[in-house]
């Protein structure tokens, strides 16, 4: 599911939930050559993992059933055959050729009502033939409509820029265009929350619940979610999608509570919301006109946040699988708690945890470092006593060894951060590290630091 369907229907969801409504699932699948195996599937994940729970659909039926267009087909072909009876809508039976040859002044193409002329005779010769045929709108061309949005207020477009949509095609399924307004009616749809590339179109749908004599619902539409200033957050620009992102290594709440956020202002200073929390601040009011920019680093921020409010025990199940790489035994459950703090999203754990199994062959000029007054010729002289020290430990737990680390220092006359970052190289041989010397001893064990503490020293000393 792409992020701005999601953020779509997290709106719908809020509103329902808010306000006492339902909130209704629907397939819309009339577009039988752009269908994409298990995307139904897809959306029933995405919807059941970021805790959007429908009382409607597919899968859970309802009133209205059924909930999946392909399904609803025999009722189309009803209404669309209203509409000519009305004169709100014509077949056409124009070929593709001379479609393609209706461009309009300003490069698109636009049909010209070519077949609204048809006499009633002329339309039965054709059907009787087996001509091929679409139902299309019949839309006036002078005057503008009006229509009022919750977002954007009254928006007015001349009638002119509208086109005569197909509703009804050859195949007997319909548009998008028509099937929406279909279903919202016989749906009891009272709130219509998507994008805003359709607002031009919103006046094709209202004169369509015009001429059934129907109710019009209130719409909500929605800015878009960009990538940067100039374009739209798309597929094709990759990591557009929920999917992206779990696999990523975001917890599902925290892309959900980000995605809440893209051109909705909770008017509080508060950045992190559960979802019950969004539901209780949700207002349409708080929905901006502009663009949202989709910002990753402000999503690692938000995701960094619910990761340290996780347990040890609930982190290291979800870390779990990020450690199936590592060969090196070491204490997991530990490493898990040394992550938290640590990573702002679980697909950080790979390089964070390299240290383990990648000692081997790092450069002695990490010893060097100026902010400890570190050297490799300190800890040439220094990491003999470091081993006999730690030797002796009678507990190997990171207080233990914090403790007996500090103690080697103030004996030696040195600083305690000078020893610290001799002994934290010389287990791992890497400059960043989930943890100081005394976790990084405790993480590999007694006789794996001892080991690398030795090999780290005879480096040293045949530099």
């Amino acid at each position: 599911m792409h992020i701005g369907n999601l953020r779509t229907a997290l709106y719908a969801y809020l509103f329902a939930r808010k306000n006492g409504g339902q909130f209704i699932l629907r397939i819309e699948d009339t577009d039988r050559e752009r269908l994409v195996e298990d995307a139904v599937k897809a959306i029933y994940a995405t919807l059941k993992l970021a805790g959007l729970r429908h009382d409607e659909g597919p899968d859970v039926g309802g009133r209205c059933a059924p909930y999946t267009q392909s399904e609803r087909k025999p009722l189309y072909a009803k209404y669309a055959k209203e509409l000519v009876s009305s004169s709100h809508a014509y077949y056409c039976f124009c070929t593709k050729e001379r479609l393609d040859t209706l461009i309009d002044e300003t490069g698109n193409r636009r049909y010209d009502k070519h077949c609204l002329h048809l006499s009633k005779a002329e339309v039965q010769e054709k059907l009787a033939a087996g001509v091929p045929w679409v139902i299309r709108q019949n839309v006036p061309q002078e005057g503008a409509t009006t229509f009022f949005d919750m977002v954007y207020g009254d928006v007015s477009i001349e009638n002119k820029e509208l086109h005569d949509n197909v509703l009804l095609k050859s195949d007997g399924m319909p548009t998008y265009n028509f099937a929406n307004v279909v279903d919202d009616h016989l749906m009891e749809i009272t709130h219509v929350f998507r994008g805003m590339e359709y607002l031009s179109s919103t006046p094709n749908y209202n004169m369509l619940y015009e001429a059934f004599g129907w109710e019009i619902p209130r719409y909500v539409h929605l800015p878009h979610i960009m990538k940067d200033k100039q374009h739209k957050l798309s597929k094709r620009h990759g990591d557009a999608n929920f999917e992206d992102f779990i696999a990523k290594g975001f917890l599902p709440e925290a892309i959900l509570n980000y995605v809440a956020l893209l051109g909705w202002n909770p008017k509080t200073e508060a950045e992190k919301f559960s979802l019950q929390e969004l539901v209780e601040a949700f207002d349409v009011s708080g929905i901006s006109k502009s663009s949202a920019v989709f910002d990753e680093v402000k999503l690692r921020w938000l995701n960094a946040q619910y990761l340290k409010e996780l347990s040890p025990q609930q982190l290291h199940a979800l870390a779990s699988p990020y450690y199936s790489a590592i060969a090196t035994p070491v204490n997991l459950n530990l490493l898990s708690e040394l992550l938290r703090p640590r990573i702002s999203a679980l697909s950080d754990i790979p390089d964070a945890a390299k240290f383990i199994d990648s000692f081997e062959g790092y450069s002695l000029e990490l010893f060097e470092h100026a902010g400890s007054k570190s050297s490799a010729q300190l800890a040439r002289e220094t990491l003999p006593a470091v081993i006999a020290a730690l030797e002796s430990l009678a507990g190997w737990s990171n207080d233990a060894l914090f403790g007996a680390l500090e103690q080697l220092a103030a004996q030696r006359d040195l600083k305690k951060k000078q020893l610290l970052w001799i002994v934290r190289i010389a287990v791992t041989g890497h400059l960043s590290t989930p943890g100081g010397a005394s976790e990084m001893c405790a993480l590999l064990g007694k006789e794996q630091a001892l080991e690398r503490m030795r090999q780290s020293l005879s480096r040293l000393r045949s530099a």
